[in-house]
């Protein structure tokens, strides 16, 4: 239908290609690149309506070896991006016209990306800068809270998950934790739970009731409500560098090194109930695929597949 193509200019790890997730709003679409090219384009005819390179328009000087992982977030009608520089690590832009709204002063990027939620009665931006994790005011950019883990040099790859007013956290250096918050929306500096077993580089958990699911080398399966107590974990020739996670209630999707597994999300011991190769070739799929109705769309290197799951 439509392609949208401009120079990538530099050389990162892992390729040049996206590694954000497109953020759709009605008949437009944001797509921020690995560099930091951020477009606003009409999803129907693929006309760029605007566009801004964040790290050459905020100046952000810290070198990015994977590139700009965070995607961009919409938060009470602002498009939240994440430039990393230190005039203006977040910046929030009209969706219209990509015009600034506020910026806030901070840290360099982090590789997660934030999210935003009522945490201690209060809206906030939550998410992790190169060294720490914080929680924004969403109207200002006025930074509300500041953690720093006990152990240094997190990558900060996986993506805080919201839980039931509290906040869920997994890092390569600290493990897994859940933290609380006051009632004046400050984070609880200690954890209410923590896993120091369950440590992934790059894999976001998800939660599916009480139980959270997780990649690193193995899946794991823990329980959040009892203090993130491990359920159950398995071993997988699939799993050994990185997986991503689809969840419904009773189903769980595991995208691995070139296959899919179905798994039982209710089972008190891990249960396979089927796997499928996606790539016949070893074509590890980074980018999260997307799940539109009962098809499941992966892309893996220079390669897109669209699988059909049926009911």
């Amino acid at each position: 239908l439509w392609t949208l193509e401009y120079p990538a200019e530099g050389k990162l790890d892992y390729g040049n290609s996206p590694r954000t997730t497109p953020l759709i709003l009605e008949d437009r679409v944001f797509l921020l690149g690995a560099f930091g090219d951020l477009h606003c384009v009409n999803i129907i005819t693929g006309e760029v309506l605007w566009k801004k390179n964040l790290r050459k328009e905020y100046n952000a000087k810290a070198e990015m070896p994977w590139g700009y992982c965070g995607s961009p977030l919409l938060v009470d009608g602002n498009l939240i991006v994440n430039p990393g520089a230190e005039s203006a690590s977040l910046v929030a832009l009209n969706p219209a016209d990509g015009k600034q709204i506020w910026k806030t002063p901070g840290a360099a990027n982090g590789y997660g990306s934030f999210i935003a939620g009522r945490f201690g009665g209060k809206l906030q931006i939550v998410g992790h800068d190169t060294n720490s994790l914080g929680g924004w005011d969403p109207k200002t950019g006025k930074r509300l809270w500041r953690l720093e883990p006990p152990e240094k040099n997190d990558f900060n790859v996986p993506t805080p998950i919201a839980v039931d007013g509290k906040l869920l956290v997994a890092t390569e250096n600290n493990g897994t934790r859940l933290y609380r918050f006051r009632d004046n929306g400050l984070i609880d500096p200690t954890p209410l739970a923590q896993n120091r077993r369950l440590n992934p580089d790059t894999s976001t958990p998800v939660v599916v009731g009480d139980r959270v699911f997780c990649v690193n080398k193995l899946l794991w399966c823990l329980d959040w409500k009892s203090g993130l107590k491990e359920v159950w974990k398995t071993r997988d020739p699939s799993l050994s560098s990185h997986g991503a996670i689809i969840a419904s209630k009773a189903r769980l999707l595991v995208i691995g090194d070139g296959e899919i597994l179905l798994l039982d999300t209710t089972t008190s011991k891990p249960e396979v109930l089927s796997r499928v190769e996606v790539f016949k070739e070893k074509v590890r799929p980074y980018s999260h695929p997307a799940l539109v109705g009962t098809r499941l769309y992966i892309r893996g290197e220079n390669r897109l597949k669209c699988l059909e799951l049926g009911d």
